[in-house]
């Protein structure tokens, strides 16, 4: 059986922290027309997964951890409207009842079954580096430091390690770089929030 597995949504940020570079100048207010919001950004993220093989399931919980950076460029004299381009890591796990066995040169995978024994782990794991474009709109000016944002964009992702491990009384399975999956990623994004919190959504396109 053939894992169609890595097409996949991550649905929630739980913190983002952000740098607005703002300036207010002595009494007279001298502002700084030239500000923008370059971020620097850590997120926690459950991953579930899609179009996924009969009576496969995902167990425990899945998690992702994603840090970087975005460069942000205004377009237009209010600076409320940019384009936003950054680099980033990401390490995402999946718990699943999938196991991945190498025979040869090919890889095999089976439902977790009797001749596994009492597994104790069996997951999935990627490592990526991400480059995010973003178009940005929100609701600062160069005297508001809170504000509402809403960032939309497309997000490419490089697979440069992956990992399945499975863990049991019976015998302990551990494979890398498996050929069967794409390495190359890349979907939807949609940020949304107030201030230095915000809700991030990743679809996967591929």
């Amino acid at each position: 059986m053939k894992l169609k597995l890595i097409t996949l949504i991550f649905c929630y940020l739980l913190g983002q922290f952000c740098v607005a570079q703002t300036q207010s100048l002595q009494n007279d207010v001298s502002l700084d027309d030239k500000y923008r919001e370059d971020q620097f950004y850590i997120s926690v993220t459950y991953n579930l997964l899609r179009n996924k093989p009969i009576d496969f399931t995902q167990n425990g919980f899945s998690t992702g951890f994603s840090f970087g950076f975005i460069r942000d460029m205004p377009i237009n004299d209010r600076r409320n409207l940019a384009v936003g381009l950054g680099l980033g890591l990401s390490a995402n796990s999946y718990n699943q009842n999938l196991v991945i066995e190498e025979s040869g040169s090919a890889y095999t995978y089976n439902l977790i079954s009797d001749f596994e024994g009492d597994v104790s782990k069996n997951k999935f794991s990627t490592y990526v580096l991400e480059l995010p474009l973003e178009f940005r709109w929100r609701t600062s000016t160069a005297e508001i430091y809170n504000f509402w944002r809403i960032y939309t964009g497309f997000k490419v992702g490089y697979v440069f390690y992956d990992q399945s491990k499975l863990r049991s009384d019976l015998k302990n399975l551990k494979i890398s770089n498996n050929s069967d999956f794409n390495s190359w990623q890349y979907g939807i994004t949609l940020s949304a929030g107030y201030n230095t919190w915000n809700f991030h959504f990743f679809y996967r396109l591929n």
